[in-house]
């Protein structure tokens, strides 16, 4: 954006009123225009020998270092095609702004898009996960717990750098478009649209964001995997966090302060990645929560401390390892406070005792407003109820679901088939009795 606005002088003088001042000025014009689709031509050759230029360039001298002020720098050649762009643009409509200006605007689009391709999805680093699919022995490994191949600093900071470029592009074309509108013939402004390059940054962008959150989360799995296969039965004191939580925070520790200082010139995508994370690991988390059965309840009470410790993690996670405490922002910290605490009602659920099975019943439907049934049916096998505990609890748990709000839409009628409270307590006192002779 600075090179455009580097020698904007030029580019926001007043605009020359369309109608030639000097009849002669649009009759030579006419003449010329067939002789610039020859100047059209040649600046698709060169602007091709540019993009060859920086895809050489960039495999000579590779991306740029980290831990140097170019860290997560935008690439310099995205500023070199923008300032050649202007150039070409500046010399077309001084001698037309018409058809030729959108003969020209045609080659912007080809190459921005080619930059794109060329220059940046192509140097995005590839994910090994996603190339070898399940081998056997990315199966062995996942038993054995052991590290996720991750993304090296200089993979996280070349990440970071291409998303930087990316949002530079998308910024600087929508700037392009705006000049050209002003340039060309009024009757021609509705042709010159760069929607398609722009959305084309945006992906560039997205896919950046991805990789980021994907590497992290992706390191993060082998420590749920541990988490699951503990015999939380056999807990027989809560004592520090676990080491699964350790090797969460330690992989946090490691990725986050990276990103973050690499795309501290957009700190709107660094919370795009925070946020994006959360979204991820938090309903990951609590699906190895459902696979940590049966439960002790001092098991029940050291995951409720780990999951404690994790969510403080998290919250701190936008500045973790930061010299400058920044509060998080609001709409991180929403998902983080709810999806947490959505864990820390699953745990505490599974901590009640479940006799009287009413009172259970309800404290779970008080705490978690969760009215699936499977779920309902997790809490219990984390609880390691017999199957026939469960089947009466589960009755009891559709019976005391609170019924639907009526809606216009019939749903009224559900309210119709409420049992009444008399009827209701003669048959939770039935299914007590049932409850008590099967135990």
């Amino acid at each position: 954006m600075e090179e455009l606005a580097m020698e904007k002088g030029d580019l926001d003088q007043p605009k020359k009123p369309k109608a030639p001042d000097n009849p002669f000025h649009g009759i030579v014009s006419k003449c010329f225009e067939p002789h610039l689709y020859v100047y059209i031509e040649s600046q698709d050759k060169n602007l091709g020998e540019l993009i060859d230029r920086f895809v050489a360039d960039f495999k000579a001298q590779g991306p740029p270092k980290p831990n140097t002020d170019e860290g997560g720098a935008v690439l310099p050649s995205c500023a070199d095609l923008f300032v050649y762009y202007k150039k070409c643009m500046v010399q077309c409509s001084q001698l037309s702004t018409g058809e030729p200006m959108i003969a020209l605007t045609t080659i912007f689009q080809k190459y921005l898009r080619e930059y794109a391709w060329k220059i940046l999805s192509g140097n995005l680093p590839k994910t090994t996960s996603s190339s070898g699919g399940l081998t056997i022995s990315s199966l062995l490994k996942e038993k054995e717990g052991s590290e996720v191949a991750k993304f090296t600093l200089e993979e996280l900071c070349l990440i970071c750098s291409i998303l930087s470029t990316a949002e530079y592009c998308l910024a600087t074309t929508q700037q392009l478009e705006e000049k050209l509108k002003e340039k060309v013939d009024v009757s021609l402004i509705e042709r010159i649209n760069l929607t398609g390059e722009m959305d084309t940054f945006s992906t560039v962008i997205s896919s950046s964001i991805q990789l980021l959150v994907q590497d992290l989360d992706a390191a993060c799995d082998p420590a749920l995997t541990a988490m699951s296969k503990m015999q939380w039965q056999n807990v027989e004191h809560v004592g520090d966090q676990s080491p699964y939580v350790t090797s969460v925070i330690l992989h946090i520790k490691q990725n986050v302060p990276i990103i973050r200082d690499n795309l501290a010139s957009t700190r709107k995508y660094f919370t795009q990645f925070c946020i994006k994370f959360a979204n991820s690991f938090i309903p990951k988390f609590i699906t190895h929560l459902f696979k940590c059965k049966p439960i002790s309840m001092v098991g029940a009470e050291q995951l409720l401390l780990d999951t404690h410790s994790l969510k403080m993690v998290l919250l701190d996670l936008p500045s973790i390892g930061s010299q400058v405490v920044r509060k998080a922002p609001a709409s991180y910290t929403k998902i983080v406070v709810k999806g947490m605490t959505r864990a820390e009602m699953i745990l505490k659920v599974v901590m009640a005792p479940h006799e009287p099975s009413v009172v259970f019943v309800d404290n779970y439907i008080k705490l978690l407003t969760d009215c699936n049934t499977e779920t309902f049916q997790k809490i219990l096998d984390m609880k390691g109820l017999k199957r026939s505990e469960q089947s009466c609890m589960l009755e009891l748990f559709r019976q005391r679901l609170p019924t639907p709000p009526s809606g216009p839409e019939g749903s009224s009628s559900l309210s119709l088939l409420a049992p009444t409270p008399e009827q209701e307590s003669s048959r939770i006192r039935k299914l007590e009795k049932l409850i008590k002779k099967r135990l």
